[in-house]
């Protein structure tokens, strides 16, 4: 019942929306780009305009030391990186174009310019709104000696009536720090540890769980530093070996960008099926892999950039900018020319067909029903599954439709008999039962970005899938460290600067226990709770528009990045001299 009643939600919060055509909208969707849509033309575009300002922010040339904050701007946007550069990157990008073809590709960055739209208003309101709790000389700075995010910018913003929302929000964001910015992230190094290395979830559980409370317990500080690094690095290594694919094909880029283009406004059948081919598939999926990856209008990203050291607050919010551009723009383009360029998204490879697991689909005239477990049996014929009546259902795995089944890894000998979907099995005519089965199939998410580099960097061996592997465990790890610290701002909010410390002892514990059991209805929970937490962000958005758009006038007119400048040079200079003193 009780994972029933989380489907019902997850569908409800996710996909619930207009009709048009044979697909559906889903409101979240809508409310993401409208809002993206609507920010971007009554801040005149702000997106282009001012994103060489963001990048000269973000390089610290105009850091002042002197002004409040606990880390600085590259420090902040390290720490809000690290938390949507992850797994949206690598098996995202590989779930838009298996979904929805090439074209999805330039979807997602056309979700990504309205994003960065939204992305500066929400920061430019934390940092407006934050909440600053006590000096950065405190010896409890540990807590962190501000906070700030959708919940204060909701609450001082809209007024003190607002305040059930604002904590609606905190209660919600602190559930989805638990589950899907923790647990699943450790659920998906712990697998990929067993998978490729043979090493056990619990030690794998143990060992990340004792890394990420070495960092959190530090506080902002000390995650702003060890993601100021991290983020860099991990971004470094994916980034190098996607150029090296792409370097190794340059002949093929310009061809690929223009099916892109081609494919975006009139895309040709793809790969997973039923509806696939038609316009509104493929945009839908490009926009929803794209504001999934970037996070614009979630709401979490604003809470690290609160914490930066200045008292602009667009100065952060020029900042904030740079994330759905490096993000999406930057990094999922990597990942999607490589699938491309390599062709490994329209191919199917040797698969071992587990017939229980969730992979694994089955379609009738109403569409697809993953994981479902229909009653009727599906009749094979030498390895040929039989067309199914009306409403009948059609085995797929990764939503593609098998060809022909075999029961022999080397795909010798054809399956003869049924397969009860009910029961995950396969019985054959001679009565042998099974519980896998062979066939050609098409790879979905991050295996299909995994084969990608295999495929782009066989000539250097066998080590290309690896760094996918690496990228994988490294974006998940830093995530769940900077998922920690947006729930402990929201946690501060709701019960004050006691409940940070059991907050984060809790999360340590929360992350072992996601690397050694994977509840699928318990993370779906927290995406509902993501996906909640959404509208009451949005609301508030809208509504403060006009502060914003205040704020950027009076920021850009009176220009005051010039003055921090000069007090950035004359801190460089004084450590300059003191270390000079040091060493004499």
């Amino acid at each position: 019942m009780f994972e029933n009643i989380v489907s019902k939600l997850g569908d409800l919060v996710w996909n619930w929306g207009i009709p048009v055509g044979d697909e559906t909208i889903p409101v979240v969707v809508i409310a993401l780009l409208g809002t993206g849509f609507y920010l971007t033309i009554r801040l005149g575009l702000i997106q282009i305009r001012r994103l060489p300002h963001g990048f000269a922010v973000a390089s610290g040339i105009y850091d002042d030391p002197d002004e409040p904050g606990d880390v600085s701007h590259f420090q902040a946007l390290t720490t809000a990186l690290s938390a949507t550069v992850g797994i949206g990157n690598i098996a995202g990008v590989a779930l838009a174009i298996h979904w929805g073809g090439p074209g999805a590709l330039f979807w997602m960055w056309m979700t990504a310019l309205l994003g960065m739209a939204v992305k500066y208003s929400e920061v430019t309101l934390a940092q407006y709104y934050r909440k600053v709790e006590f000096p950065d000389q405190d010896p409890r700075r540990w807590e962190g000696s501000v906070s700030g995010g959708p919940m204060y910018y909701i609450e001082k913003g809209l007024g003190k009536h607002w305040k059930p929302l604002a904590m609606f929000f905190a209660s919600f964001l602190i559930l989805t720090s638990f589950l899907t910015g923790n647990g699943v992230q450790a659920n998906t190094v712990a697998d990929i540890m067993l998978t490729e290395f043979g090493v056990a979830k619990w030690i794998t559980g143990v060992v990340t769980a004792t890394l990420v409370g070495a960092v959190i317990l530090g506080g902002i500080r000390r995650i702003g530093a060890v993601t100021g690094i991290l983020a860099p690095v991990m971004a470094t290594v994916y980034v190098l070996g996607a150029l090296t694919v792409l370097a190794m094909n340059a002949h093929e880029i310009l061809p690929t960008f223009g099916t892109i283009f081609r494919e975006a406004f009139n895309p040709s059948a793809g790969v997973a099926g039923t509806g696939v081919g038609a316009f509104l598939v493929t945009m839908m999926w490009g926009v929803r892999r794209g504001l999934f990856s970037n996070e614009a209008g979630q709401g979490s990203a604003p809470i690290a950039h609160a914490a930066a050291k200045t008292d602009e607050p667009v100065s952060e919010g020029v900042v904030a900018l740079l994330e759905p551009f490096i993000d999406t723009i930057l990094i999922c383009s990597m990942t999607g020319l490589v699938i491309l360029i390599t062709g490994v998204w329209s191919v199917r490879i040797p698969t071992e067909i587990t017939l229980g697991g969730g992979d694994v689909s089955y379609v009738t005239v109403q569409g697809v029903e993953s994981g479902a477990s229909p009653a009727t049996t599906i009749r094979v014929d030498d390895g040929v599954p039989e067309l199914p009546p009306a409403g009948g259902p059609k085995i797929r795995w990764h939503e593609a439709p098998l060809e022909r089944l075999f029961v022999d890894q080397a795909q010798t000998q054809p399956f003869t008999g049924t397969i009860d979907p009910k029961a995950g099995s396969a019985t054959a005519a001679s009565g042998t039962i099974y519980q896998s089965l062979y066939a050609d199939a098409a790879e979905s998410g991050a295996p299909l970005t995994q084969l990608a580099f295999e495929k782009g960097l066989k000539q250097f061996g066998g080590w290309g899938g690896y760094i996918v592997v690496l990228s994988v465990a490294l974006f998940a790890l830093s995530t769940a460290i900077s998922w920690s610290y947006y729930g402990d701002r929201c946690a501060n909010y709701l019960f004050g600067p006691r409940a940070v410390l059991p907050y984060k002892l809790l999360f340590v514990v929360m992350h072992f226990v996601g690397a050694v059991l994977a509840l699928q209805s318990i993370w779906t929970l927290g995406d509902v709770a993501l996906g909640v937490v959404i509208f009451p962000n949005l609301l508030a958005l809208l509504l403060l528009s006009p502060k914003v758009a205040e704020l950027t006038r009076n920021y850009f007119a009176t220009r005051p990045w010039e003055s921090n400048r000069i007090a950035h040079q004359k801190w460089v200079e004084k450590r300059r001299e003191e270390r000079h003193h040091r060493d004499r």
